[in-house]
C-alpha cells in the first residue's frame, strides 16, 4: 500500500524516515512479558494525563486537516462518539 492510502492524506509522499520505521516494525521481536501491573478498573491514572495545551497551526496545516476530515458542522470538525465499557 502507498503512504497516501495508509494515512488517508491526499498527496502524502513516502519518506526515508517512514520507510525505516516500517522496517523496524517488520523486524521487531515480540516478547511476551506478563509482569506488568494492570489495574483493569482504572487503567489510567489522572496523574498520567498531560496538560491540554493549544498549539497554533499554519493555514496550510489547517486546510490539510479540514480537507481530510470526514465531517464538519457549523464550522466545527465532527468527531464520532466512542463509548467503551
Amino acid at each position: 500500500m502507498t503512504v497516501d492510502v495508509l494515512s488517508r492524506i491526499k498527496g502524502a509522499k513516502p519518506s526515508e524516515a517512514v520507510n525505516k520505521l516500517f522496517d523496524v516494525i517488520k523486524h521487531a521481536q515480540i516478547i511476551n512479558n506478563n509482569s506488568f501491573n494492570h489495574n483493569l478498573n482504572n487503567p489510567v491514572s489522572i496523574n498520567d494525563l498531560r496538560e491540554d495545551i493549544v498549539v497554533s497551526s499554519s493555514e496550510i496545516e489547517k486546510d490539510i486537516i479540514k480537507e481530510n476530515f470526514p465531517k464538519e458542522k457549523d464550522g466545527y470538525l465532527v468527531v464520532a462518539k466512542v463509548i467503551e465499557e
